[in-house]
């Protein structure tokens, strides 16, 4: 990488950190930031690029040096594919920031293999994703194209990394698998989490149905070890496998707040915790149905119950009873062991290792199963919290073979972005191009190595249509994040997306001739699902996001609209089990020039620290010298408006929301827990993150730091 790591980097590094000081008006230098992505193209990207003649002998390279899959080219005649490239080039693309520059060619254009010299530019990446999700459809392709280097729709890290690439993981985002209560199962888990990882995205768990510690192993009383041990042999198994150097293995673990070892469980995350049980790397979740609440509001002790002896009761594992439904019989059924604990500290201890460690992320259970539309349980989520699709054990033989194979979870990601989305000449076509996008990815997803994710995929073709930019957005046009303007416009937009994602898939389904398995079990089958469309009014409140809408030329759904599309639902089925989930977006964000997901900035001028360049910084996108007060930050703006922006679009998402917390450094664990609870009480389904500001940010040492300035 010696030549990649030239002197002159500080150049365009120097113009990039002007971004974060005044000038001598007390105006920030945003002309700086653009002068930086420029000088970084011509003092580093340009000089290191492969040159090559042409358009043919650039892609006859790739192809014989095994740097693109010549199977994807195959399916189309190279005047296409030529026409295609000389259509993404007509846009005449620029990258808006320095990082968003900066953070493609580092993490994703493609690279000779020793690393040294870029073989892509921003536009043969965008052409070679929509070549791949296009699957020969050259309509499809050219839409693509247009799609994605507009910015309208961003295809999550994994897709946009490796479509097309010989050298390549997979498309899929992450993935959620069971385990169960044998060590087949266990076995098998540590095998997943080797191979998925290998392959691509984070791998969550579902930890609540292993016996706990103490627990009876062939009737014989304390010989399980509980669920903390095998959470260390899966922490293990992510630090030694990644995606060819390129993704980091990832893994999330969940586990129901009334397991007996949900103590030992969130103690793994204590500063202080033994190393002998302490997770460094690996994220936690909590499922917490609604009777815990009731019983903190009520100051009762909470009942832990045996998940070995639920399973020798119910029949099945602990994971597919509602403890909410079943507390008091179990509470009153002696042939169930139990454990108890007062439920105010469980909730207290839960604020404690959020303040420590950020974690754990929390699911509202029965939240989440009242919203569900498809029959089955949801019971866990995933590494960011936004995934909630319902699972099915898998059965082993001894000898580690299926007796049954079940069905566990793949996250078909990408997102929207809501500004350029709200600008796009065709509303409808751009959320129909995003559905048929993913749906794609889903399709060519077959991971055999793990067979129930396989299964699971093949099933539901499930996806996660998600949203980013939307303080962005709001800023841009003059309206503060969690205003009744901007909760106006959240709840319309999701609403209007919802529909035109719905028709899109019904369209898949008449087009393909079938519909996700167990369709006929849903709420959308049943025709269910459209009764809150059909008995409502959804129509913007206000004037101002009523001439948005008007002003995009946006047709917002209407009563008709919604029957007409329930008795096509019913008549011919969607192909998608779940169309949306709002993720946290990184990376995609900073390419894409987007505020991240649904929630605020978390400042001004962001900071980040990328390897060996350093801090590098981001303005918020739209930002200008005379917009800043829409720009307050997570921090100033603080829960209550955030969870209500996200409860506007929870009505909406069949799936779950990445809502991240935020906090000022003041704050207490009971400002934690009030926040919890209002956040339950508002029907949010899933918390991601806690964030504390720390009374030292990063960069204060700097006079008149931009990012420092509240």
């Amino acid at each position: 990488m010696d030549k990649m790591q030239n002197t002159s980097d500080v150049d365009y590094h120097a113009l990039n950190a002007m971004l974060n000081l005044y000038d001598n008006e007390g105006r920030i230098q945003f002309d700086k930031d653009k002068e930086a992505a420029h000088h970084y193209f011509r003092q580093h990207v340009n000089q290191n690029t492969v040159f090559f003649h042409d358009l043919k002998e650039k892609l006859d390279f790739l192809v014989q040096e095994n740097y693109y899959e010549n199977s994807v080219l195959e399916q189309y005649n190279f005047e296409f594919i030529k026409t295609l490239f000389k259509q993404a080039y007509a846009h005449k693309f620029r990258f808006q920031t320095f990082l968003g520059a900066f953070k493609y060619y580092t993490s994703y254009t493609l690279k000779t293999f020793d690393g040294k010299r870029y073989l892509e530019r921003y536009e043969d990446r965008v052409c070679m994703v929509a070549l791949t999700l296009a699957q020969g459809n050259e309509s499809l392709a050219r839409l693509y194209v247009d799609e994605i280097i507009t910015g309208r729709f961003q295809p999550a890290t994994p897709t946009f990394l490796n479509c097309g690439k010989k050298q390549r993981g997979e498309l899929i985002s992450c993935f959620l698998l069971r385990i169960e209560d044998n060590m087949e199962s266990i076995g098998r888990s540590v095998n997943s989490a080797l191979q998925l990882s290998k392959r691509g995205g984070g791998v969550a768990f579902l930890m609540t149905n292993l016996r706990e510690q103490g627990a009876p192993i062939k009737l014989i009383e304390n010989q399980s070890s509980g669920v903390v041990p095998v959470m260390k042999m899966l922490e293990d198994a992510f630090s030694y496998a990644n995606q060819l150097g390129a993704r980091q293995g990832a893994g999330a673990v969940y586990l129901n707040a009334h397991h007996p070892d949900i103590m030992r469980f969130l103690d793994t995350k204590r500063e202080n915790a033994d190393e002998k049980i302490r997770i460094k790397t690996l994220s936690l979740g909590v499922v917490i149905p609604d009777i815990t609440f009731q019983l903190a509001k009520d100051n009762q002790d909470m009942y832990l119950f045996s998940p070995y002896d639920i399973e020798r009761i119910y029949g099945v594992p602990m994971s597919e009873i509602s403890v909410t439904d079943k507390y008091h019989e179990m509470v009153n059924n002696k042939a169930i062991k139990k454990y108890k604990i007062n439920a105010r500290e469980f909730f207290q201890t839960l604020a404690e290792i959020q303040f420590e460690s950020g974690y754990p992320y929390i699911l509202f259970e029965d939240t989440a199963n009242r919203a569900n539309p498809i029959a089955g349980r949801i019971n866990m989520s995933n590494l960011c919290s936004e995934i909630l699709q319902v699972n099915r054990p898998s059965l082993y033989e001894d000898d580690l073979s299926y007796q049954q194979i079940g069905k566990d979870i793949s996250c078909n990601l990408g997102s929207m972005n809501i500004a350029k989305t709200m600008d796009s000449p065709n509303f409808a076509q751009s959320i129909a191009a995003a559905v048929r996008a993913l749906s794609a990815v889903s399709d060519m997803s077959d991971i055999r190595s793990v067979p129930s994710i396989a299964e699971g995929n093949r099933q539901s073709h499930a996806i996660g249509l998600g949203q980013m930019n939307l303080h962005g957005y709001l800023a841009r046009e003059h309206i503060y994040y969690g205003s009744e303007e901007a909760l106006d416009f959240t709840n319309i937009y999701f609403y209007t997306v919802t529909y035109y994602a719905l028709k899109t898939s019904n369209q898949l389904a008449i087009e393909r001739k079938t519909a996700f398995v167990g369709f006929e079990h849903s709420t959308y089958a049943s025709g269910d699902y459209f009764d809150k469309y059909i008995n409502n009014i959804w129509l913007p409140k206000t004037q101002t996001v009523q001439e948005l809408f008007r002003r995009s030329g946006i047709e917002i759904p209407t009563r008709e609209d919604w029957q007409a599309l329930k008795q096509s639902v019913i008549t011919y089925g969607i192909y998608n089990q779940n169309l949306q989930a709002i993720p946290p977006t990184g990376s995609i964000s900073y390419i894409n020039n987007s505020t991240s997901s649904i929630h605020p900035i978390v400042s001004r001028i962001e900071i980040r620290k990328e390897g060996k360049i350093g801090r590098v910084y981001y303005p918020a996108p739209f930002m200008t010298n005379e917009n800043l007060e829409y720009y307050q930050d997570a921090y100033q703006i603080g829960p209550e408006k955030i969870i209500d922006t996200y409860a506007m679009a929870t009505q909406h998402v069949d799936q779950g929301l990445s809502l991240t917390l935020f906090f000022k450094d003041d704050a207490t664990t009971r400002d934690i827990n009030r926040a919890q609870i209002y956040a339950w009480r508002k029907g949010i389904k899933t918390l991601y993150y806690i964030r504390l500001r720390q009374t030292a940010l990063e960069g204060t040492e700097v006079e008149g730091c931009v990012s420092c300035t509240l």
